[in-house]
């Protein structure tokens, strides 16, 4: 089984469980899922299935949504209400002050990355730096805000939710404790929610029992071609003879291929619309050159 499945990640179990349980689901042994979410986070987790795993590393950036709820006067080591409680503080303010904080962070804002993240420093994971009480200076990163929303409110238990569009690598936990801190009175991320990654809608995804549920016929519906996730790169449609030549590994000459106007990764498609997998354009080298085969399962 080769392809995608969109699945929608429950509270409560990593990433890599999810995609585990979704393994025996499918009966595929190789599966990979994109866009790690933490194990109290929900929402949008596509997986790749068999041929589709190797297309991986080469999945457009995309910009991601959320849905997050936070709590006003608390603060944790892990900056979500898993975390260890170390610091409360008086919540003297209401939505109208948040929603006016909130213009703060939308645009282009720097964040200092959480410890509790899967960020590598001198080869080690920061959260497991963190576990043992290590706390380590990490540099500041620019991320971008499109879209930060007060969508939900309870002014009594202090309780907020926000729908944020964002640049990849923007970090949840971090904009509700800036937030927080820029409110005066800390914040907790009490929930979280992906709603889009990759270009995809965790309104097109499956829950693992929904998937459990359904005959192998119906499991197949389900699952996406691999290019429905490369669909940032441009398409080229190339004739019979070259489409052979793509799959035994052979450069193309550019001056035979129509569409491939810049350098850069191409969706290579035969004269029938199947997708044979990614090419490279380049002028210098004048061809457009395998940079990863489909290779269905």
């Amino acid at each position: 089984m080769t392809g995608v499945i969109l699945l929608d990640k429950p509270e409560g179990i990593t990433s890599f469980w999810a995609a585990a349980q979704l393994r025996r689901v499918c009966g595929e042994k190789k599966i990979g899922h994109t866009g790690t979410l933490d194990p109290m986070a929900s929402g949008l987790l596509p997986v790749l299935l068999g041929g589709a795993t190797k297309f991986a590393d080469l999945l457009p950036s995309h910009d991601k949504a959320y849905r997050a709820t936070f709590l006003l006067g608390a603060e944790t080591d892990t900056l979500d209400i898993t975390g260890r409680v170390v610091r409360q503080r008086y919540v003297a303010v209401n939505a109208s002050d948040v929603e006016r904080a909130l213009a703060a962070f939308r645009g282009r804002i720097t964040q200092i990355p959480p410890m509790y993240s899967a960020l590598s420093q001198n080869g080690v994971r920061l959260y497991a730096l963190a576990r043992q009480g290590i706390e380590v200076e990490r540099s500041a990163r620019e991320v971008e805000i499109y879209r930060l929303e007060l969508t939900q409110t309870d002014d009594v238990k202090g309780a907020y939710t926000i729908d944020v569009q964002c640049s990849a690598g923007t970090y949840i936990r971090s904009l509700v404790s800036d937030l927080g801190e820029a409110l005066g009175c800390g914040a907790v991320l009490t929930a979280l929610r992906r709603t889009e990654a990759n270009g995809l809608s965790v309104k097109d995804a499956h829950t693992l029992d929904g998937l459990r549920a359904l005959s192998p016929q119906e499991l197949s519906a389900c699952v996406l071609p691999v290019d429905a996730v490369l669909a940032d790169y441009p398409a080229v449609t190339v004739t019979e003879k070259q489409s052979v030549r793509f799959r035994n590994g052979g450069a193309l000459d550019l001056a035979r291929v129509r569409g491939a106007d810049a350098d850069g990764l191409y969706r290579v498609y035969d004269p029938q619309g199947t997708f044979l997998g990614l090419g490279t354009r380049s002028a210098e080298q004048n061809e457009l050159a395998v940079r990863r085969l489909l290779i269905e399962r």
